[in-house]
């Protein structure tokens, strides 16, 4: 097998000679067999004829990431220089798959922001075209949504909630039930209670002086108070539409013991990038699902001071993790997590796998054993660098693996 990163596309294949990582152990010298798309078997020692040879790398479950932004940043790859839409989404692609992620939700910004070059209009465009791409013969993964709503968005607020009444479906909290996560970035709450980490983020974002980022933070402050009413009507049928199961709702950012309380009443499932012990532990107790980033994880603290992953992880308040803004976060998580002692392989390769399918809805994947989806990663760990070899995907159709593999 060749040294470099390579993706398998096709329904029936078998893989030997690997580390198989299963729900709560490992298994060596295993093989495992997928047949039409599902996991027929896990066993260790002989495989079957045509089996393609894993060279003693790590097999893995395909990675299930719930909040990726990049395919924005793919459009624009240069300031004033946008590629095609259709481009960047098969260009993003080739990354993330490339990166051991086998099932993605984008994140799409519903919002009319000129200054990060997002509008509905934009947010529209991006949903057909992932929709249209998904359901496609050549996808080479799961491509799916998260809906990213500013609260204080008017527009967006409107945008969103027509776009979800024109695909409704009475799958309450099934695996097609649209993820929305309700956001709110106003100085002074969620992610920036403390306003020294959004001064530190537009002094590097933006290259403004001290002075200039605490003048930004002040006009911000206003022009989001002014827009205060758009949160009171979106909120009336956010909370509609999640109480009743018609979305699955996102917590962005919790900070306090007041946000989660609010958060739970407004009917949100999922606790997203709790910023403090205290209301992670707190959105776990009132049921909700916690999600942490996986850059958090790599660099061994937030990049807004906020609480750690890894504390939430030791403390078992973490369902799972997401790339946010790096792909490759998610696999060198898995190696930093357990070069650390912070977990065994199994657990940390749950958090980027069975963890976040459950948070989204998706019990069909996420695990290695019979019956589940035969997405899989090989990958070999070093300290606490982890490498993706090849990535084999059940979604398009089926593929020559021998040759897709150059064996």
């Amino acid at each position: 097998m060749k040294s470099s990163n390579t993706h398998v596309r096709g329904d029936t294949f078998a893989i030997r000679n690997v580390t198989v990582v299963l729900p709560d152990s490992v298994l060596q010298d295993g093989c495992v067999v997928v047949e039409h798309g599902i996991i027929t078997d896990v066993h260790a020692g002989t495989a079957p004829d045509g089996a393609i040879d894993g060279n003693g790398l790590v097999c893995m479950p395909g990675m299930v990431d719930t909040h990726n932004d990049g395919i924005e940043r793919e459009l624009m790859p240069r300031p004033n220089a946008p590629v095609p839409m259709e481009f960047a989404l098969r260009a993003f692609e080739a990354r993330v798959r490339s990166a051991g992620i086998t099932t993605l939700y984008h994140g799409i910004s519903w919002e009319n922001d000129a200054k990060w070059h997002r509008s509905v209009e934009l947010a529209r465009r991006f949903c057909d075209t992932i929709n249209e791409y998904r359901s496609s013969d050549d996808a080479l993964i799961d491509h799916r949504l998260l809906h990213r709503l500013d609260a204080r968005d008017g527009d967006g607020s409107a945008a969103l909630r027509e776009y979800l009444e024109g695909c409704r479906t009475d799958d309450d909290f099934g695996a097609s039930t649209p993820l929305v996560s309700f956001e709110d970035h106003t100085p002074g709450q969620g992610q920036y209670t403390d306003s020294a980490g959004l001064v530190s983020y537009l002094m590097g974002t933006k290259q403004l002086s001290l002075d200039a980022a605490n003048a930004e933070i002040q006009k911000l402050s206003i022009e989001r108070e002014q827009n205060k009413h758009h949160r009171i009507t979106a909120l009336e049928w956010i909370c509609q539409a999640a109480l009743a199961g018609h979305i699955r709702l996102i917590g962005h950012d919790l900070a306090t013991p007041q946000e989660v309380a609010e958060a739970g009443a407004w009917g949100a499932y999922i606790a997203e990038f709790p910023t403090t012990l205290d209301a992670a532990r707190l959105a776990k107790d009132n049921g909700l699902r916690t999600v942490c980033g996986a850059p958090n994880v790599l660099r061994g603290g937030s990049h807004s001071g906020n609480v750690g992953a890894i504390d939430l992880i030791r403390a078992g308040l973490c369902d799972g993790l997401c790339s946010d803004y790096l792909p490759y976060g998610m696999i060198a998580a898995v190696a930093t997590l357990v070069a650390d002692d912070v977990c065994s392989l199994p657990a940390a390769v749950r958090l980027v796998s069975r963890g976040p399918a459950l948070t989204v809805g998706l019990d069909d994947r996420g695990l290695i054993t019979r019956g589940m989806r035969g997405d899989l990663v090989l990958a070999r760990f070093t300290g606490r660098i982890g490498q993706v070899v090849a990535t084999f995907s059940v979604a398009g159709s089926v593929a020559d693996n021998d040759t897709l593999l150059g064996m």
